[in-house]
C-alpha cells in the first residue's frame, strides 16, 4: 500500500492532527497533507521514524489470549493489522481453506491477494467512519480469489471487526460465512460495504 493514506488511517486511529505527525517528522503541515494526498513521498528514514512512534505493532506478544482464541476457532477467521493488512493469526479453518500454515506468512501482508470486492470493501472504509471508531462492523459478499494462489480466498460473506490490541493497535477479524450462516444481528448492526 502506499504511504499516504497508511498515515491517514494511522492519523485516525490515534486521533492526530497533521500538525502532531509533522512535529514528530520535524516537517511542516503541509508536507504531512502532501504525504497523505500523494502529492509528495516522504523518504525512508522519515517513514521508519514514524512508523516505529506511530505504527501498529504488528504482533500478538501481549495478546495471548486473543492468539488462543483465532487459533482455535472452529470458524474461518483470521486476524490482521486493520492498517498493514499483516497476519497476526489463523485458525485451522482458514488454514485448510488457505492450504497454507499460517505461521508462515505471519507479519506479512494478506493484501495482495485480495479480491476485487475485497479491494472495493477496504475503499469504502475512511467514508464510513471505520477508522474513527463510529461502526461496530461491516460485511460484504466476496467471490473467490485467483485459484492457484498461495493465499485461496473462497465465496462467501466476509465480515470485518474491528478490535484494539493490548498497546492500543487497530486490529481486524476477518470471517467468511456461506449466505445461511451470517447472523441477523450482523446483517441488522454491520455496515453493508458491498452497496454501490
Amino acid at each position: 500500500m502506499e504511504f499516504g493514506p497508511v498515515l491517514r488511517r494511522i492519523r485516525a486511529v490515534r486521533r492526530l492532527k497533521q500538525q502532531a505527525v509533522a512535529d514528530l517528522a520535524g516537517v511542516t503541515q503541509t508536507t504531512v497533507s502532501r504525504w497523505e494526498s500523494g502529492q509528495l513521498e516522504p523518504d525512508d528514514a522519515q517513514v521508519r521514524r514514524l512508523m516505529r512512534r506511530l505504527g501498529p505493532s504488528g504482533t500478538l506478544t501481549a495478546d495471548h489470549g486473543v492468539r488462543r482464541l483465532v487459533e482455535t476457532s472452529p470458524l474461518r477467521v483470521h486476524l490482521v493489522c486493520d492498517i498493514t493488512h499483516r497476519l497476526l493469526a489463523a485458525s485451522p479453518a482458514r488454514e485448510a481453506e488457505w492450504l497454507a500454515d499460517a505461521r508462515d506468512w505471519e507479519g506479512r501482508s494478506l493484501y495482495r491477494f485480495a479480491t476485487e470486492e475485497i479491494r472495493r470493501a477496504e475503499s469504502r472504509l475512511d467514508d464510513c467512519g471505520w477508522f474513527s471508531g463510529r461502526v461496530p462492523g461491516a460485511y460484504f459478499w466476496t467471490e473467490a480469489g485467483v485459484p492457484g494462489s498461495a493465499i485461496r480466498i473462497q465465496q462467501g460473506y466476509c465480515l470485518w471487526e474491528r478490535l484494539s490490541l493490548n498497546d492500543g493497535s487497530p486490529v481486524r477479524l476477518v470471517t467468511t460465512l456461506a449466505p445461511e450462516a451470517v447472523p441477523p444481528r450482523v446483517l441488522d448492526t454491520f455496515i453493508d460495504l458491498g452497496r454501490a
